[in-house]
């Protein structure tokens, strides 16, 4: 009799998993069918039309920065100067470093975004969040003074930390759109968990963390905004996943060693720019398009700038399907096979970056890899201008771009030896409040 009833109990335990699985499907079905829906229109707005104005205009600041004399010319001055006081190589730093009351005055950074990015504000409309738990026990309901109770708010808030503090993610944490996630001050390490997803979002900053041993979460029921949580399958394993967004920028931040990649952009997701970061031991670093069938990611626009890919980085440098990529004042000094690579005619156009191919690796000089090199989806736009090419680095060019086409509407970009010093302060900076950050 026992036996029966345990039996008929587990009987009654599958009937309700089963429906609760149908009830999820439904409502997922439903609710991010709607939001992919919204999201496609705001992607196609965010597109830009004339992308070599956007390329155009970054090289025009960078040119001023130095025209100007405000980015010293050797390393000697440099030094000097730094050790009277603070200094800023590139003109995303010029805008908003070097002024003491950075901290009273946190919301100037939302005015410095430069590239795809430009005019990602993040929470510039909303109050002030202090991050005071490290803790994420609670995905349904998240304790308030947690980074997942902020992030999951409907409103645009700028959020920051009350202390040095390591975050371990139970799960991927589903930020909302409007959000800046201010690391300034803390040292703020996301570690040993799951990622941060932007998934159907705008609007987000994320400045000043660092991402370490990212692994994958197992899924669940996650809570991703103030009125709703639902099923997640596992997350990747990425340390940040954009999934159909636009206007994001992520900037000083430093990324290693996580499960997957450190930075995908995927499903139609534009309108981004990454800058000022550091990468170390990591093999495949960013995925800007998930599949050759996805031709929304036509319209994908990324500037990657002022980056450093350092130590123990492979490829992926970044790795790109379809859309338009601006790949500028990069210091890459690193890699196992190869830097930039690409398929189904994806625009690259590479500017003012430092390659210092492995001296010891024969096989590892190229700079560009076609992932199919005999077909006619893998031959795209891959220009490159005023880089420098070191220890037999390799860079092959393909397209309109490296003809006269466009050649009268580029404005000149800053030579690659500027660009060890154009990303000598890339990853979190150490900002002290009342003295220059």
């Amino acid at each position: 009799m026992e036996k029966r009833g345990t039996f008929l109990l587990l009987c009654f335990l599958s009937y309700v998993t089963s429906l609760l699985a149908q009830n999820n499907s439904w409502e997922l079905d439903t609710y991010w069918q709607k939001r992919a829906e919204e999201a496609e229109v705001r992607n196609k707005a965010a597109y830009h039309p004339h992308p070599l104005n956007v390329t155009n205009h970054l090289n025009f600041r960078a040119r001023m920065l130095l025209e100007n004399g405000r980015m010293n010319s050797t390393r000697r001055v440099l030094a000097k100067k730094y050790r009277r006081g603070c200094l800023y190589t590139n003109p995303i730093d010029e805008c908003w470093r070097c002024r003491p009351n950075w901290a009273n005055n946190r919301k100037r950074l939302a005015k410095c975004a430069l590239g795809f990015g430009t005019g990602t504000t993040g929470g510039i409309l909303g109050e002030r969040y202090v991050v005071t738990d490290s803790s994420d026990s609670d995905m349904a309901n998240p304790k308030p003074g947690t980074l997942r109770y902020a992030v999951t708010r409907d409103g645009p808030l700028w959020i920051i930390f009350a202390a040095h503090m390591t975050i371990r993610l139970s799960q991927e944490l589903i930020i909302t759109s409007h959000k800046t996630i201010d690391g300034r001050g803390a040292n703020v390490v996301i570690e040993g968990g799951a990622g941060f997803t932007l998934q159907f979002v705008e609007n987000v900053i994320v400045h000043g963390l660092k991402f370490r041993n990212i692994v994958p979460g197992s899924g669940g029921i996650i809570r991703d905004s103030e009125t709703h949580l639902g099923f997640r399958t596992m997350s990747d394993g990425d340390a940040i996943s954009i999934f159909g967004s636009h206007h994001i920028w992520i900037d000083h931040c430093s990324f290693s060693s996580c499960a997957d990649g450190l930075i995908d952009a995927i499903q139609g997701s534009t309108a981004i720019t990454i800058s000022n970061c550091h990468m170390t031991n990591h093999d495949k670093a960013f995925l800007f398009g998930a599949r050759d069938t996805d031709f929304m990611d036509r319209k994908m626009q990324i500037t990657i700038a002022y980056t450093h890919f350092g130590k123990g980085m492979v490829q992926r440098m970044p790795r790109c399907r379809w859309g338009f990529f601006h790949v500028v004042n990069n210091d890459y000094t690193h890699w196992e096979m190869y830097a930039i690579g690409g398929s189904q005619n994806p625009t690259i156009i590479s500017e003012g970056n430092r390659f210092i191919a492995p001296p010891h690796n024969a096989f590892a000089k190229e700079v560009t890899h076609r992932m199919n090199p005999n077909s006619p989806w893998d031959s795209g736009t891959w220009t490159s201008k005023d880089d420098i090419l070191l220890n037999g680095a390799t860079f092959q060019q393909s397209g309109s771009l490296q003809t006269t086409q466009f050649a009268d509407k580029m404005i000149k970009s800053i030579s690659g030896r500027f660009a060890g010093r154009m990303t000598r302060f890339a990853g979190p900076l150490k900002c002290v409040p009342n003295l220059p950050c």
